[in-house]
This record gives C-alpha cells, sequence and structure tokens, in this order.
C-alpha cells in the first residue's frame, strides 16, 4: 500500500532534486551506489551500539536514493534491465543491513536472545517475499498480489519505531518499547505476506498448468 501511494507522493517532491544531480553529471548507478553503502553504514555502525536515533537519521537521509535513481533514469529516458536489476539487488543489501544491525544489538549490549531471533527471522523473511514474487514472475506467472507487508512497510514500521525508541538516550522513559513491538509487527506481517504470496502463486501455476497449450502454428498431423 505504501509502495502505491507514497513512492508517487515522494516521486514528486524528489523531481527537483534529481534533475540537479542530473545537471551535475551524476549517474543513476552512482546513486544507488551511495545510497546503499549511506544506508550500510548506518545500520552497521549506529544500530550495534544502540544509536538507534543518529542510525535511523542516516539510513532515512539515504534511502530515498531508491526513488531518486529511478527518477533520475526516467528523466534521462535510460530506464534499462540493468538499472532495475542493480537496484533490487542492492535493495536486499539495504534491507539486510537494518535488520542485521538491530540483530547484533540484540545479541551484544540488548541481551535479548528471542528480539535478536526475532530480528533475523524479519532479515530473511524480507528476502523470501521479495524472492516469491521475483521467482513466480520468473517462470511466467504475473503473482497478482502485493500482501500485508511490503518492502515500504517493513522500513517505515522498523525505522520510524528505531528512530523512536533512540529517543531513551535524551531521557524520554518508556519510549524503548517501541521498538520490540514493530519487530514482531514485521515479523508476524511479513509471515502473512509469504503465505499470501506462495498461496497465489500456486493458484496462478495450477491455472496455468490447466490451461490448454496452443499447438504451434504450421504444424500438422501425421499418421
Amino acid at each position: 500500500m505504501l509502495n502505491k501511494y507514497a513512492r508517487a507522493f515522494f516521486t514528486r517532491v524528489l523531481t527537483p532534486f534529481a534533475a540537479f544531480l542530473i545537471r551535475r553529471g551524476v549517474s543513476p548507478d552512482a546513486v544507488t551506489f551511495i545510497g546503499t553503502a549511506g544506508v550500510v553504514a548506518g545500520a552497521l555502525v549506529f544500530f550495534p551500539r544502540g544509536e538507534f536515533f543518529w542510525g535511523t537519521i542516516v539510513i532515512t537521509l539515504f534511502v530515498f536514493s531508491d526513488l531518486v535513481d529511478g527518477n533520475m533514469a526516467r528523466q534521462l529516458g535510460r530506464s534499462s534491465r540493468w538499472g532495475a536489476f542493480l537496484d533490487s539487488t542492492l535493495d536486499r543489501v539495504a534491507d539486510s543491513a537494518v535488520f542485521g544491525g538491530l540483530a547484533l544489538w540484540y545479541a551484544g549490549s540488548g541481551d535479548n536472545d528471542i528480539l535478536c531471533a526475532v530480528s533475523i527471522f524479519c532479515l530473511a523473511s524480507g528476502q523470501v517475499v521479495s524472492y516469491t514474487k521475483a521467482r513466480g514472475e520468473a517462470i511466467g506467472l504475473p503473482v497478482a498480489v502485493n500482501g500485508l507487508v511490503e518492502r515500504a512497510e517493513r522500513l517505515v514500521i522498523s525505522l520510524v519505531a528505531a528512530g523512536l525508541a533512540g529517543l531513551h538516550k535524551f531521557g524520554v522513559p518508556g519510549i524503548d518499547v517501541l521498538l520490540p513491538i514493530a519487530l514482531w509487527i514485521v515479523a508476524v506481517g511479513s509471515l502473512v505476506t509469504l503465505i499470501q504470496r506462495v498461496v497465489t502463486v500456486r493458484k496462478e501455476a495450477a491455472e496455468a498448468d490447466a490451461a490448454p497449450q496452443a499447438p504451434a502454428q504450421g504444424s500438422e498431423a501425421t499418421s
């Protein structure tokens, strides 16, 4: 849902910035690489130390590169399969860094094995949710379902909760409980989304397999 509405809004907002980068000679691929590097650095430098507020600020500044690079490619008329592949691949890297950083916190100073496991589940399930759609489409199925929690929802829920939880270090009491709640929401939502996509692919695959195959043109029956 957020992919549908928020992406359109922020694309319009970021269009002037994308045009500015084009005028400066920056390529869409460079923005993709820089954005991913910034997200990874913010997640793996700040989150394992419990600096959730500043980590979220850094990640948020770079995460919008996911919209800027595509916007630049469209303005340049250079949308390509390579760009789509690179963007999708590095999105998986960025997502892994976010939940990996949270897992490192809970495995270390956060001292909570259950939340460490939940963070790892969020990381793994997010990858599998993306894979199910990509794999389904690769075998010729439409995979006509998005699901309850897509990438945008996973990031927004997790980062908003992490940023607010980070205010605990500034003296806001009790607010750190938001992050564990958010992780459980993302974990359950990702599991539901995975089930939705698997069920959809199974249904579409069964319909495709049951459909009569059109005979090859020009072929004739022989005795």
